[in-house]
């Protein structure tokens, strides 16, 4: 297998944020590239603002969405490494009245493991079609429903039928909304604290919380849409997976919304890599190395196909398990995952590599061809 060439980079990189934006695929995006620790390539590109012809700048903050769950994640265990969590633990060891059932209404016991790989049985709304329960209880994926409260979320989730027993499958959910309810039962405090105290003030990221601090720099979020992305307002709907999305823009500004531990965060392509790296780097200052290992190890059996065949899943991300079947130039045991507003970023330790591509259009920045585009011009 030939080495990677990564001297012309930053070309490759531009061109394909350009095509995008010519093609009006994308609104706006910051794109870092990262090796060794030093950045080899960074741009802010596009619209921030279409409507208000504002450039997108680098520190632009963006509605994290899924960027949230390896954040929440490593707060999470750095309380295991404390032995304040317990991995396998069950769930109703913090949350007593969280018992969802199986069709056959047996209540299994869902444990702090399951939550974290997504094999508790837990969904996402999103992922089933419109007369489904989650749909019919109003779970929020939490994207939308400003002001709603944690407690009213887990009550409708609660009620909603498991899709199979914990530990016999693999299902994207909600699993780290009910784990924030968890961490904030355990601590007696909010999320947004552990979240702080734990991950984000220790790596110095300044702008990654479950608030924003300076909405001049909030960037606008857009919607695939033809012949150009669609300006989301509360309520939008988004297509994906044969099913749809629901967005509230909002909701990151409403000081009532829960923090949802699954999607809640808002920060900076800065802040995203400020992170990756802390991971790349073996966890200094806030996990042992022993401990990413732990999180960096397949959890689930590539079997789950998480990223496409090939990829399984860790604690906090895809993990790439085999590349053979899946075209990728990354190197085994690369780290991977995605956010609903449209972003996506991957760390390939075996080449030193931390990419972070955040974009203001759902879902072309995430499912979309631009991730795959961005990580094939990195690699040349």
């Amino acid at each position: 297998m030939s080495l990677p060439d990564f001297s012309n980079a930053p070309a490759r990189v531009d061109a394909v944020i350009d095509k995008a934006l010519a093609g009006k695929r994308l609104v706006g995006a910051v794109v870092l590239v990262a090796r060794g620790g030093e950045i080899i390539h960074r741009r802010a590109a596009g619209h921030s603002n279409r409507e208000a012809r504002t450039p997108m700048r680098e520190d632009a903050i963006f509605r994290l969405a899924s960027v949230t769950k390896p954040i929440v994640t490593a707060a999470a265990i750095r309380l295991v490494e404390e032995g304040r969590l317990d991995l396998h633990a069950p769930v109703t060891r913090w949350l007593p009245d969280f018992r969802p059932a199986l069709l056959d209404g047996t209540r299994p016991r869902i444990t702090i493991h399951h939550l974290l790989t997504h094999m508790s049985g837990l969904g996402y709304g999103f992922l089933e079609p419109s007369d489904g329960p989650y749909h019919r209880l109003n779970v929020s994926d939490g994207l939308h429903q400003p002001g709603l409260s944690l407690q009213a979320n887990l009550s409708r989730l609660g009620a909603a039928p498991l899709a199979f027993a914990p530990g016999a499958g693999w299902r994207y959910s909600l699993g780290l909304d009910v784990l924030g309810g968890i961490l904030e039962r355990l601590e007696n405090r909010s999320l947004a604290d552990i979240v702080r105290d734990k991950v984000t003030a220790p790596l110095g990221l300044v702008d990654m919380d479950f608030t924003v601090r300076d909405s001049a720099r909030l960037a606008e979020a857009y919607a695939d849409g033809n012949p150009e992305p669609v300006r989301m307002t509360d309520g939008t709907q988004v297509p994906i997976f044969g099913a749809t999305a629901s967005f509230a823009p909002s909701r990151i500004l409403d000081a009532r919304s829960y923090p949802s531990g699954g999607a809640g965060m808002a920060g900076t392509a800065g802040d995203v890599l400020g992170f990756l790296e802390a991971i790349r780097g073996g966890g200094a200052p806030i996990l042992d190395p022993r401990t990413v290992e732990t999180m960096a190890a397949d959890h689930v059996g590539i079997q789950a196909e998480t990223q496409g065949p090939g990829w399984g899943f860790g604690y906090g991300w895809a993990v790439l398990a085999d590349p053979a079947p899946t075209g990728t130039p990354q190197a085994p045991g690369t780290l991977q995952w995605g956010g609903a507003y449209g972003h996506s970023w991957f760390i390939d330790r075996a080449n030193g590599l931390c990419v972070v591509a955040l974009t203001n259009t759902a879902f072309e920045g995430m499912s979309g061809a631009f991730p795959t585009e961005i990580r094939n011009a990195v690699y040349g």
